[in-house]
């Protein structure tokens, strides 16, 4: 695990509450918008950034976080203007974890090896593969282990539980439960069920557990906090984003984060 996600996690432990992970697509509404959101997100209580790697077919993506990634590819974002965003917003003096949410194919385009080196410099401290089955994981966790980086395994209400001891076996950093059966920002969170599936993932790993998908408001946000580690936000952030003037994104970002870090503490 990188010290930046181990320190993260154990202050919110520490805290006694989970940890936030928001979500943002690098480039949306513009790269420099981006530069401005991350800094606002960190300071309302962000404990871990994901920055979205955009990409043209974002399997597991609802229809919001698909707009915002075709709007950033559409000016040109790339894997290369993910590592030098990640670099100015270190260089800015942005200190909270990072990790990159991206598909398989744009990291086997850049090479994964280059790729991990390149985000490791860049001050990255986990990567979340969607579509890269834990069976198939090994070569790029290695290579980003190698890196000091994490990789995060995406793990669902449906998984059995060998698929749940393979992907724990190879995690690093937090592991990553789906709280909707679909894509997100559409489905409601199946609470029950998502928390059964946290209680058997913490059967096979020690490991932060967070639950994302469907995480819209501080009530939901508190329901997670009652029995995981961490509630990850993506699609009601990037609405609240694009929700009004460019010029503004940032500070609606922070007002938002701020309100569901609120709900963090489950008491």
């Amino acid at each position: 695990m990188s010290e930046r996600l181990d320190s993260a996690f154990q202050r919110a432990k520490d805290e006694g509450r989970a940890a936030l992970v928001p979500f943002v697509t690098i480039g949306y509404p513009s790269v420099e918008a981006t530069l401005n959101i991350v800094p606002e997100l960190e300071a309302a209580g962000a404990d871990v950034i994901e920055l979205g790697v955009p990409f043209s077919d974002p399997l597991a993506e609802g229809p919001t976080i698909q707009k915002s990634s075709q709007h950033a590819l559409e000016l040109g974002v790339s894997s290369e203007t993910a590592m030098a965003t990640a670099t100015r917003l270190r260089t800015n003096g942005v200190t909270v974890a990072m990790v990159f949410m991206g598909y398989y194919n744009p990291i086997l385009s850049y090479g994964p090896e280059r790729y991990c080196k390149d985000a490791a410099e860049a001050g990255i401290d986990g990567l979340i593969v969607p579509d890269l089955p834990s069976e198939e994981s090994a070569e790029l966790r290695a290579l980003a282990e190698g890196n000091g980086i994490s990789l995060i395994p995406l793990l669902a209400i449906t998984s059995p539980d060998e698929r749940l001891t393979e992907a724990c076996a190879g995690a690093s950093g937090f592991i990553y439960c789906v709280g909707v059966l679909g894509v997100t920002g559409v489905a409601e969170t199946a609470f029950d069920r998502v928390h059964g599936l946290v209680d058997q993932v913490r059967r096979h790993t020690d490991l932060p557990v967070g639950v994302g998908f469907g995480i819209r408001n501080s009530d939901d946000v508190r329901k997670v906090a009652g029995f995981a580690d961490a509630a990850i936000v993506g699609s009601a952030l990037v609405d609240v984003i694009g929700a009004g003037p460019a010029s503004t994104c940032a500070e609606r970002a922070g007002a938002f984060v701020r309100e569901l870090a609120a709900g963090t503490r489950s008491g």
